[in-house]
């Protein structure tokens, strides 16, 4: 077929979707396809639209902000090509992590206690509720971010204000939640709709004090035990969390939800990503890796699963 891949972008996740694009490029020209690179940027969609336009599929290989949030799906809905992964809906709502949360809640999946504050309201304001409701340490971070990206664990009122101001540099929306002491676990998921299935769990041992954007994306910045060592009932519960947390938004395809393992051996939904990462460090690569599924095999079968007429 001939694959557009569209990476890179505008959004401070731009680095991670640069070898997110890289990895997938390399493997569908391994596949056997005909593929252009599309470094996508919106002041070009003129010219980004002409090369797309007479593609049979694109691969959305974009992070973060004009890319995961379901822009650039509407986008392609629009011009009626088809694309691998979420729609327009699923995309916005998982991008929206507390939306996302209500959602999770609703359908009893567990979550951390939190708050959505918006920039419309006074930082003075915003510090004294979040001191009324919470006990210290909390996470603030953006509401519409990746990467953990303007995010701070906040262990002293003096750092506050801080975070607050930091997480605004990168949304309208900041979200301030119990920091939930615990194992960083994710579950990639993978099948049609209704048909999904949970791939093997995931633990993630950063080698700093937190999984933060050094970890994910540095070589060696972290190690990932999959199987993760959870218990065989804990493990069935997680990867219907995961599944349920796929299917309540309406995801498509693909999607890895990440998780933390509180110490009372709770499974706490942190989000759900649509366009997990692709690069040689991912974590859903390496998932697919555990059932014997390699980088190739794995694109293979998103595209197999994609609606192509």
């Amino acid at each position: 077929m001939n694959i557009a891949v569209l990476y890179g972008g505008t959004s401070k996740e731009r680095e991670v979707s640069l070898s997110t694009g890289k990895g997938i490029i390399q493997a569908l020209k391994q596949l056997g396809h005909d593929v252009i690179g599309i470094d996508f940027n919106p002041k070009h969609l003129d010219s980004i639209m002409g090369k797309v336009k007479d593609c049979d599929l694109v691969f959305i290989g974009l992070h973060g902000k004009q890319g995961e949030d379901g822009t650039v799906q509407g986008l392609l809905d629009l011009m009626d090509i088809p694309y691998v992964g979420s729609g327009v809906l699923a995309s916005s709502l998982a991008m929206d992590k507390s939306k996302a949360k209500q959602i999770f809640a609703s359908h009893n999946i567990p979550v951390a206690k939190g708050i959505t504050f918006g920039n419309h309201q006074n930082v003075n304001s915003v510090e004294e509720k979040i001191q009324e409701q919470f006990k210290l340490p909390i996470v603030v971070k953006p509401n519409q971010e990746g990467s953990t990206l303007g995010l701070t664990i906040v262990n002293q009122e003096s750092q506050i204000k801080e975070a607050i101001d930091l997480a605004f540099t990168h949304d309208f929306e900041i979200l301030v939640e119990e920091f939930i002491e615990g194992r960083e676990l994710t579950c990639a998921v993978l099948g049609s709709k209704g048909e999904e299935e949970a791939l093997p769990i995931i633990e993630i041992i950063p080698n700093s004090e937190y999984y933060d954007y050094e970890s994910k994306y540095s070589e060696g910045g972290s190690e990932h035990i999959c199987p993760a060592e959870v218990d065989e009932k804990l493990t069935e519960q997680i990867k219907q969390y995961a599944v349920l947390a796929h299917r309540s938004l309406g995801c498509e395809t693909y999607s890895r939800v990440d998780f933390i393992l509180n110490n009372q051996n709770e499974p706490i939904i942190l989000e759900v990503n649509t366009l997990p990462g692709m690069t040689p460090t991912s974590l859903y690569p390496d998932a697919a890796k555990a059932i014997n599924m390699s980088y190739e095999d794995m694109l293979k079968e998103f595209i197999s699963l994609t609606k192509v007429e």
